[in-house]
């Protein structure tokens, strides 16, 4: 499919450039499974991250943000349309002996740490398999490169020998971390890593990867749900609706002042740790529109208490409202003719 739009100039303050990325999923259907439409899992997505920031995804759940992640890595096959600046590299045009070189710079930790671990192997293994695909030490300092970055995720040596099913969840979410750091990365994709655990792991898990980034100048991407932890670990957040981003700035500005009415409902749901405050719950009428089939003009519009006529034909153009704070909403059509 076809993706007319601006190629953007790499700026090397930004580990990763991401320009209107796009990534469709065929629907089958027929006898000879012939593409009867496309689910628009992720549809446009642009944002620039800063090296050593982390940028927090969030959004109800389908709304695209773990595919993001896996497109900008190149793990769910070939995009659709857009651009994934990586170093100034375009990640879709590189060879398959130049990716896998690429491959260590990133990586990924899994929302679920039991099912992403092999069963087969003991912990040693897992951590140090891709090292030693990658030949990133040499033999004879293998077994101690492992047990120092077991040690750095809080590991002990003896854990080597030992096999997933043997550890709780915290400490199998450590060993996904272990095998992520254990390549030396530049960029990691943290995909919900910590929904999965109990609240009080919870804090010992990212406290955990933000030691390690003040250690190893690392970058995150932090997908999550879980609003409260994105305000504690994120630099930037950006804030996904069916495919698009609504909404993206500092956490300061997203969380002080919300500008897109979705941002606004996410952030009403927030608990408060006082029983006597006074909850102004936004509830959002209806479901998440199909991606395969999403409504005309803005997205929303079918869930938007501020819905104008001009919402439900005219798609809303990405633009910065406060410097550094973008939205993509009608409600400040006013605010871009004025700046123009």
């Amino acid at each position: 499919m076809a993706d007319n739009f601006t190629s953007v100039t790499y700026d090397d303050q930004y580990i990763l450039m991401v320009n209107r990325l796009k990534k469709y999923f065929p629907i089958k259907g027929g006898m000879v499974s012939k593409t009867v439409g496309y689910v628009k899992a992720v549809d446009g997505v642009t944002f620039n991250l800063r090296r050593g920031t982390t940028m927090g995804l969030v959004g109800e759940s389908g709304c695209g943000k773990t595919t993001t992640g896996r497109t900008i890595l190149r793990l769910s096959g070939e995009k659709t349309g857009g651009q994934v600046l990586f170093n100034g590299q375009e990640v879709y045009d590189l060879s398959a002996r130049e990716l896998r070189k690429l491959r260590t710079k990133m990586q990924i930790i899994f929302q679920d740490p039991f099912s992403s671990l092999s069963p087969r192997l003991p912990v040693g293994e897992i951590i140090g398999e891709a090292v030693r695909e990658h030949g990133l030490v040499p033999a004879a300092e293998f077994d101690d490169y492992i047990d120092h970055v077991m040690d750095q995720c809080g590991l002990q040596p003896f854990h080597k020998d030992r096999y997933p099913h043997e550890f709780s969840g915290g400490q199998r979410q450590r060993i996904c971390i272990a095998r992520a750091l254990a390549l030396n990365p530049e960029f990691v994709v943290c995909d919900e890593p910590v929904s999965a655990l109990d609240v009080s792991i919870q804090a010992q898990i990212i406290n955990l990867l933000k030691e390690l980034q003040e250690q190893h100048k690392l970058t995150y991407l932090f997908i999550s749900h879980d609003l409260s932890v994105v305000e504690h670990i994120s630099d930037t957040v950006g804030v996904m609706y069916l495919g698009n981003l609504v909404e993206y700035g500092a956490t300061d500005d997203i969380f002080s002042h919300p500008l897109h009415p979705y941002t606004e409902a996410l952030f009403s749901a927030i608990p408060v740790p006082d029983p006597n405050a006074k909850m102004n719950r936004i509830v959002l009428q209806g479901s998440i529109p199909s991606p395969a089939n999403p409504p005309a003009g803005c997205k929303f519009h079918t869930r938007c208490e501020k819905c104008m006529e001009c919402c439900k034909t005219t798609a809303p153009e990405w633009k910065e409202i406060e410097p550094g704070h973008f939205c993509a909403c009608h409600l400040y059509d006013d605010v871009r003719e004025s700046n123009a």
